[in-house]
């Protein structure tokens, strides 16, 4: 009997292309996930997200996510700190 491999969850997640979106080249391209030097500056760290979700997202999404990603301390504990891709809305 043959057996069927999933079509979502971690199968889905490893089978993705991640892309940095602090990063973007040109005509809507990005530069892969990762960096080549380790620094402790903020600056150098990526936002990585699956290429599908980042030609889905505005210019003003991309833009808050990398923000919101630098502003935090990174490395604390020796885990990268995550944040949301997408902001929470206010509530009124």
């Amino acid at each position: 009997m043959a057996t069927r491999k999933p079509k979502g969850g971690l199968t889905k997640w490893f089978g993705e292309k991640r892309v940095d979106i602090g990063r973007p080249k040109k005509k809507g391209k990005y530069q892969p996930c990762g960096r080549k030097k380790a620094s402790t500056k903020k600056k150098g760290y990526p936002k990585c997200v699956p290429a599908a979700k980042a030609a889905k997202m505005s210019k003003a999404q991309k833009t808050s996510a990398v923000r919101r990603k630098r502003a935090k301390a990174q490395g604390v504990g020796g885990k990268p700190t995550r944040v949301r891709t997408y902001a929470r809305k206010k509530k009124k």
